[in-house]
């Protein structure tokens, strides 16, 4: 949702602008062409990394003082071959943030929820390498840690990812 209102916005904004200033500009070959690429270049900087909208939510849960789980927690440093069953993981241990948030009417759950819904979506129809999963740990064999360490974690992981 939060990207689709982003979208809007933008597209906004550029009407607005095509209307006041660059009306006259779309007459030529040089208008249209920069027109173009104006409008190309946000989608491809945003486009860069899929999981950003997640990035920004866990930015605002981390500080959160009202979530006290422990949780299955991968390592930053996992092999890349992992990476995907990594994040997995780290998706299926927000479910529990999650359902601790609404026992708890936690402060945070709308920015839980966000980052569920924008993770799920990458994972939605794909399955999983069944060689890939035999070599990599399941979630329940990682370490419980706390919720600041998860949160660490996970950053870590999707920034790993986003390179």
């Amino acid at each position: 949702q939060k990207t689709h209102l982003k979208n809007l916005c933008l597209q906004y904004q550029l009407y607005l602008l095509l209307n006041s200033h660059i009306l006259g500009l779309l007459k030529n070959e040089t208008g249209l062409t920069i027109f173009f690429l104006c409008t190309y270049l946000p989608k491809t900087a945003a486009g860069h990394c899929k999981w950003a909208e997640v990035l920004k939510d866990l930015e605002q849960i981390k500080t959160s003082e009202d979530i006290d789980v422990s949780l299955y927690t991968a390592n930053a440093d996992e092999d890349m071959e992992c990476q995907e069953l990594v994040m997995r993981c780290f998706f299926l241990e927000m479910k529990v943030i999650l359902h601790e948030c609404y026992i708890t009417n936690c402060s945070k759950t709308q920015d839980v929820f966000n980052i569920l819904k924008n993770g799920n979506a990458s994972f939605e129809n794909k399955q999983v390498n069944s060689t890939t999963s035999k070599k990599c740990k399941e979630c329940e064999e990682y370490e419980e840690k706390n919720f600041t360490e998860f949160i660490q974690n996970f950053v870590k992981v999707i920034q790993r990812d986003c390179k």
